[in-house]
Order: structure tokens, then sequence, then C-alpha cells
């Protein structure tokens, strides 16, 4: 199954940058994010059960400004959403397999592809 995620999760410097301005920022960062996910999950997925699944996560990203590393950090908050939306019960060692990353440019469709299988 696939769960498409449309534009873009705050990088790992902008979690940085945020957490170093003001906590509360970063809170609100990390909440509208998993949020973001969390309805998109509900939305094309609705109330499926996942107990341990691979995930292959594409990132189709504006442009290439962003480092690979720094992009793939919203994997967290895409695990999250998920178990916010009640898709995971738990985002660990149980319930997640192998995580795989690729990555494309898209300007005009920035979004996120999640291969569940």
């Amino acid at each position: 199954m696939k769960l498409i995620i449309e534009g873009t999760l705050p990088s790992l410097n902008e979690m940085i940058n945020a957490s170093k301005s003001n906590k509360y920022k970063y809170v609100q960062m990390k909440d509208r994010a998993i949020r973001m996910v969390a309805w998109s999950a509900v939305k094309q997925l609705g109330k499926i059960k996942i107990a341990k699944a691979d995930y292959t996560i594409t990132w189709y990203c504006p442009n290439k400004r962003r480092d690979k590393d720094n992009v793939i950090a919203g994997q967290k908050f895409i695990f999250d959403g998920l178990q916010e939306a009640g898709i995971i019960s738990n985002d660990g060692w149980s319930q997640i397999g192998k995580i795989t990353h690729d990555f494309g440019v898209d300007k005009d469709n920035p979004r996120i592809e999640v291969l569940i299988a």
C-alpha cells in the first residue's frame, strides 16, 4: 500500500534551528508535521492496522538545496504520524522492518511517497 504526503516535512537543520531558538517553536513544528502525516494516513489508508512492515520512502523535493541526510530526518514525523493515526501501535524495532530511502526532484509537486510492504 502507498501513502502520499503532500509537500515537505521539516529538515534536520530546521528542527535544530527551531529547538535552539525557542522550544515552543520546535514543539509546534513537530506537532504540525505529525498531524499532517496522521491526517493523510487516515484519509488514504483508513483504519487499517499494520503489525510489522518494511518501508520505502521516496522524497520528491522541490529542488536540491537540502542535503539528503537533512531530508530523511522527516521520517521521525512519518512514523509518529502513523502511530497517532492508529495505523501502527508503536514505531519500535518490533513494528518497523527495513527502511529504504530514494530521492527525486519535482518542483511542481513536492511530496513524500511511503510504500508499506
